[in-house]
């Protein structure tokens, strides 16, 4: 198969879970003798298009902000829905999977399909209904409008989990044209690497530094750890525009000695090793698809505490009291629990293993398995 993949950020220049994501399933697909192509912002010098690894990334106009005032920025993704059409047209798929947000390169995406004649799948990574009018407030209706649009563009939805599967339903999806992929991981190589040598902590985050993330919710956990625990220490690996808002947080919460802000870490081997030197992954996001790094935690033995969202799908992810615990968004909370796991070995080695065993049956040559056959089957 010859396959085209839609989404402005690639990866490694940008880091996030749908960048990763279609990354580890385009080089697997080539290595299995598909033909595949990302098409994305040039967010790299020199050629126009380059090959990593088998995969073909084409880097369809200069890079753009893609966050303004701490959101996604609408430009952005407009700019480059109208610049990747004509690259996309100058060759010939058998399938395109655009990624479903940030929406406006799904109709350049729904056009190639239309005047090629090829199969469009849209991957999912969330639903936002309603929470468009909380986001955006009155002018959130038209990512309402448009969410729903996207809806009824692609032959095939291809929805991270089972709860962003029925969430779909609830806006009108159609069960018949739905089938799940989920998130995977690279267990073997997870599983295998070993720790820092050179640095522990008790909690990790892994993520971008941004509202909905929550990371203040963690701090203040922090805060009331510290109470009993004066040497707990937690590692937040990111970046984002709440950085300055967190490291004036600590300094307010007196937690300079506590907290590690190890900003944006270009290697992923360096973020596991951090992931091994650590013994809980933290993830307080009230909004996310299926995180990526919650395998990667779980790979590495770490049970991961999440936080209950009505649009958190990463509910789904974790089965409380197995490889992790979902909790409210609350520090008393997240700071009791965490004060638990940390006191009680038996419970922590049982943690441990069950995650390792979740983990291996996420493992990404299991997933690129069945997305193989899913494209397989809209080619028939």
């Amino acid at each position: 198969m010859k396959i085209a993949y839609i989404y402005d950020c690639i990866y490694p220049y940008i880091k996030g879970g749908a960048e990763k994501r279609i990354w580890e399933i385009a080089k697997r697909l080539a290595r299995r003798g598909h033909e595949v192509h990302i098409y994305g912002i040039k967010w790299w010098s020199g050629e126009d298009i380059i090959e990593r690894e088998g995969v073909f990334l084409h880097g369809v106009c200069p890079p753009a902000e893609l966050y303004t005032d701490g959101r996604r920025s609408i430009r952005s993704p407009i700019y480059f829905a109208a610049r990747v059409w004509l690259p996309l047209m100058r060759d010939d798929f058998d399938i395109v999977d655009c990624q479903q947000f940030p929406y406006f390169p799904c109709i350049s995406s729904k056009v190639y399909s239309i005047l090629k004649g090829v199969p469009l799948a849209i991957t999912w990574y969330e639903v936002w209904d309603r929470y468009w009018l909380e986001y955006l407030g009155k002018p959130g209706i038209f990512g309402w409008a448009i969410e729903r649009i996207v809806l009824r563009m692609p032959d095939m939805i291809i929805p991270i989990s089972e709860k962003i599967k029925e969430d779909l339903k609830q806006i009108g999806g159609h069960d018949e044209i739905m089938r799940v992929a989920p998130n995977g991981v690279d267990f073997a190589k997870m599983d295998g690497m070993r720790a820092d040598g050179t640095k522990s902590f008790d909690i990790i985050y892994v993520g971008r530094l941004i509202s909905h993330k929550n990371v203040n919710i963690l701090l203040d956990a922090i805060y009331l750890l510290k109470k009993d625990r004066p040497q707990i220490r937690c590692a937040i690996i990111g970046d984002g525009p709440e950085r300055e808002n967190l490291l004036k947080l600590c300094k307010a919460r007196n937690l300079a000695e506590n907290v590690v802000f190890l900003g944006f870490v270009e290697k992923d081997e360096d973020v596991y090793r951090y992931m091994h030197s650590s013994r809980l992954f933290v993830l307080p996001s009230t909004r996310e698809g299926f995180p990526n790094t919650i395998l990667e935690a779980n790979s590495c033995g770490l049970p991961a505490i999440i936080v209950n969202g009505e649009k958190n799908a990463a509910t789904g992810v974790v089965r409380s009291g197995y490889n992790g615990y979902i909790l409210n968004l609350s520090p008393e909370e997240i700071a009791e629990k965490i004060g638990i796991i940390l006191r009680d070995e038996e419970l922590m080695q049982s943690l441990q293993n069950n995650s390792r065993i979740y983990a291996g049956e996420h493992d990404w040559d299991i997933i690129v398995k069945n997305l193989e056959g899913i494209y397989g089957d809209m080619m028939r």
